[in-house]
Order: structure tokens, then sequence, then C-alpha cells
């Protein structure tokens, strides 16, 4: 069994906790129905990871409840491994997405959570939100480069879905 490296499990849903760094960010990546499907479908296969540069390992594809992500990101010379559990899934007619949160060995603690929903003009929306705070040694030395790492990661993700994006904290 894999434990979470933080005891907040679920909080992307709702309101984000005190203490660690929030990302709340969207964009509109395309209309209708079609778009919608195929995209959930790139979301659950660990394509957005993929196309924003990450390596990505799934226990299980798609991805569901309890499945294992773990990520290579390289960033110049630097290399890190950034394993995470599926902590919540969820596929209907107007929503679909997971949230993993971070295992041992993550560079960071916390979670974050892809959503795509199908509104009623039709337009689908992509949504990230996330908190994290340092985990490592070197993601606490390295705060300001941290938060750099991770924005750059957010726009890629939401970049590889469709048009500008609106929003906090990328």
């Amino acid at each position: 069994m894999f434990t979470l490296t933080y005891s907040e499990v679920g909080a992307t849903a709702g309101d984000l906790p005190a203490g660690f760094h929030h990302v709340r960010v969207e964009r509109v990546i395309g209309h209708g129905r079609q778009a919608f499907e195929r995209a959930g479908a790139d979301l659950f296969a660990g394509e957005v990871q993929r196309r924003a540069g990450a390596e990505v390992q799934l226990s299980q594809a798609p991805l569901r409840l309890g499945s294992r992500v773990e990520m290579r990101l390289r960033f110049g010379p630097l290399k890190f491994t950034a394993p995470c559990l599926v902590v919540w899934a969820e596929r209907s007619a107007e929503l679909c997405g997971f949230a993993y949160g971070t295992l041992q060995g993550h560079p960071e603690r916390g979670e974050e959570r892809f959503e795509l929903r199908l509104d009623a003009s039709g337009d689908v929306v992509f949504r990230i939100t996330a908190f994290s705070q340092p985990a490592r040694w070197y993601t606490r030395l390295g705060g300001p480069i941290a938060r750099f790492v991770q924005a750059r990661m957010t726009r890629r993700y939401l970049a590889v879905l469709g048009e500008p994006m609106r929003g906090v904290g990328a």
C-alpha cells in the first residue's frame, strides 16, 4: 500500500488548505460533446502530462481511483521523479477528471486536480486546482525555483489542450 505525504486528501474539490501554495487556473479548450469526450480520453490516459514534457508511467490506464502515476521531469540538467496516487476519479456526461496526491519521493507534498466540464453553452472547460508545499530539502531551499517549475508545468498542462488561460496562480 502507498502512503500519501499529506493529510488534506480531497481538498482540491473545495476550500484549499492554509499553509500551502494554491493554484486555480482554467481555460476553454473546445466546444461540444466530441471535444469533451476526446479530451477526457486523453486526460485519463496521462496524455496531458506526456504532452507537457513529462515521462509518465501509469499503473492502470485509463486512470481510476487508486492508480499510481509516476512522472519523471527534466529541467535542463536537473531530473526529478514525482510519484503520485489517484485519490479521486469521476466520469459523467458533463464532468470528468481525477486528482492525484503526492507519495514519498515527490519533491512536493500536496494534491493536484485535473477536471473537464462540459458547460451549458457547450464549452469544454479544463480546470487545474492544486495545493502544495516543499517536501524535499532542495525544494525547501529553492522555493522560488520550485514555484517557477510548478507554474511552468501548469502552463504546459493547459497549453496542450487549447485556448488562452484565465485564472490566478500559474
